[in-house]
């Protein structure tokens, strides 16, 4: 992906909320062409195929249809209208797909007004068939969402067998260029009248060529996560873009979808090949996060993880071979059950110039700074990972005091630190603490025991699920990104709009700070400078408001 790109820009929280109506014009031409075919008789008895009407079609959209838009189009880029109606539709610089339908209701009754005059023509003369009226719809709706897709697809030697061609088709640049200029290219699908009327932009030709040879865009560094559940695909930007702009929560009618939820399971496990899911610009840093073909439930098969660890591999190779500069691990990508926490693949590639980043300091530092000022005890609970002894590690040597509820957790804790930090770790069952920190493996009847008001901070990749209604849940480790972090249109999983992980922000940092080191398997950064590091580059701390607002 990215071959081709018109415009680098990418889109925004605010035009995926102001493109969220974009079934509307399919709601509405549903309407009409029902009430249509109830009121006219002669649509009742339409033949499967008539040349002579599809030539009536044909030659009715290329006259009249394109005649009148152009015009129609040009009268709403005056001032009066444009500002009461066609502005709403050129807010969306950068285009989509649904940016073609995104427009007033208004506009909309004027368009199918258009449209249906070659249909309605074929209807009165006898003229018409269900191929042409299917033929006409998709001419339609294939080359209104190919104009705004914001990718050149027309190859040029369509143009050089039939030169001709230029007048009567256009291509996603030429129409992307009306959306950045405004005042040129006014035509619906056939440039003709733009040249006829002296309307083309001078660079149509220019921006096309260039379009053509634009190679895809090798970033700085990568983020490399994958699928968590079957119904996750959805809220990728490749799926639904409403979806994918809100943090990923299940939904009654995902079950209604099962059967095409099937499809991408299928495709995933046949693809077997890593996708681009996302594409950021940070000040100058390029940014992009690939995405593993591999669900969730997968990664703790045993017979998987050899498929998952080539995948992962083969991801960092061609990280290597692009000179991608970094390439953070998330989710379970860092499993140290899987690959030592990356630690796996150094030890093959000894070579690697991508430095592979974990974000292991960074996911300490954001949970430690996540706990309360004038905490003096914290209960910690869950699977112990690298994360987990190093908190408990900093905590102790800070003067707070870390409590277990299990005594193999205990004892495992207390061999990995020194007798005098060992001091402030306790085993006990009474759970006096109102801070926990969280990790996999937290049982229902473990939260239970919490006492009312607890504040439950995860330290693991995953969010523990939320059985109390009288206590709080922090966020995974992350962090509030800054406002130049652009080309932002969806959530990362369950995180709210504009927070990244701390895994993932720790390999923009390692890039932006150009530190020449990996982060895996032992090796770990200091807290404090990686901390600072966050907060000097604009990221935020999430706040206990924050915990407050998740309240369950």
């Amino acid at each position: 992906m990215g071959n081709n790109r018109i415009l680098d820009k990418g889109i925004e929280f605010d035009q995926i909320d102001r493109e969220s109506n974009w079934d509307d014009q399919i709601i509405f031409n549903g309407l009409l062409y029902y009430i249509g075919y109830l009121l006219l008789e002669q649509a009742h008895h339409m033949p499967v195929w008539r040349t002579d009407g599809i030539i009536i079609i044909a030659l009715l959209h290329s006259g009249p249809v394109e005649f009148l838009y152009y015009w129609l189009h040009r009268a709403l880029h005056h001032h009066f209208l444009y500002s009461r109606y066609h502005s709403h539709h050129h807010s969306s610089i950068v285009t989509e797909p649904i940016t073609s339908v995104i427009h007033p209701f208004a506009e909309h009754i004027s368009y199918f007004a258009l449209f249906a005059i070659p249909l309605f023509t074929t209807v009165f003369t006898g003229t018409a068939s269900i191929a042409s009226f299917g033929a006409y719809v998709t001419y339609i709706d294939f080359m209104n969402n190919m104009g705004h897709c914001n990718f050149e697809l027309i190859p040029k030697w369509m143009f050089s067998v039939f030169p001709p061609l230029k007048y009567l088709m256009y291509t996603p640049s030429y129409h992307s260029l009306h959306h950045t200029q405004f005042r040129t290219n006014y035509s619906l699908f056939m440039p003709m009248y733009d040249y006829i009327y002296d309307t083309l932009d001078k660079s149509s030709n220019t921006l096309y060529e260039k379009s053509l040879k634009r190679e895809a865009e090798v970033p700085d560094a990568v983020h490399l996560t994958h699928l968590t559940t079957p119904e996750s695909i959805y809220h990728l930007r490749l799926g639904f873009a409403s979806l994918a702009s809100e943090p990923h929560t299940s939904k009654w009618y995902f079950w209604l979808m099962w059967p095409v939820t099937l499809w991408p399971i299928m495709i995933t496990w046949i693809y077997g090949h890593t996708f681009v899911v996302e594409r950021n610009l940070f000040k100058n840093l390029k940014l992009q996060t690939w995405a593993i073909p591999k669900y969730r439930v997968q990664y703790f098969m045993k017979w998987q993880r050899e498929t998952i660890n080539n995948l992962i591999e083969e991801a960092i190779i061609e990280a290597d071979l692009k000179g991608i500069k970094v390439l953070s691990l998330g989710l379970l990508n860092q499993e140290e059950k899987l690959n030592s926490n990356g630690e796996l693949y150094v030890r093959r590639h000894p070579q690697l110039k991508v430095k592979l980043v974990d974000g292991s300091s960074l996911a300490i530092a954001v949970v430690i700074n996540s706990i309360p000022r004038g905490t003096s005890q914290v209960v910690l609970r869950g699977r112990l990972s690298k994360v987990a002894y190093s908190i408990a590690l900093a905590l102790c040597q800070g003067g707070v005091q870390v409590v277990t509820l299990d005594e193999e957790e205990y004892k495992r804790l207390k061999a990995k630190l020194t007798p005098e930090v060992s001091t402030n770790l306790f085993l006990s069952k009474s759970n006096v603490s109102k801070t926990w920190l969280v990790g996999d493996g937290l049982s229902e009847e473990e939260q239970l025991k919490a006492p009312k008001g607890t504040l439950f901070i995860p330290f693991s990749q995953f969010p523990p699920r939320k059985v109390r209604k009288d206590c709080f849940y922090f966020t995974t480790p992350a962090m509030i990104t800054p406002k130049h972090l652009e080309n932002v249109d969806s959530c990362e999983n369950w995180l709210p709009r504009r927070v990244m992980s701390a895994w993932r922000i720790a390999g923009i940092l390692h890039a932006l700070e150009g530190w020449n080191e990996h982060e895996c398997g032992n090796m770990m950064f200091d807290i404090d400078k990686v901390w600072k590091a966050s907060l000097d580059h604009g990221f935020c701390p999430l706040t206990i408001a924050s915990a407050t607002e998740s309240k369950n």
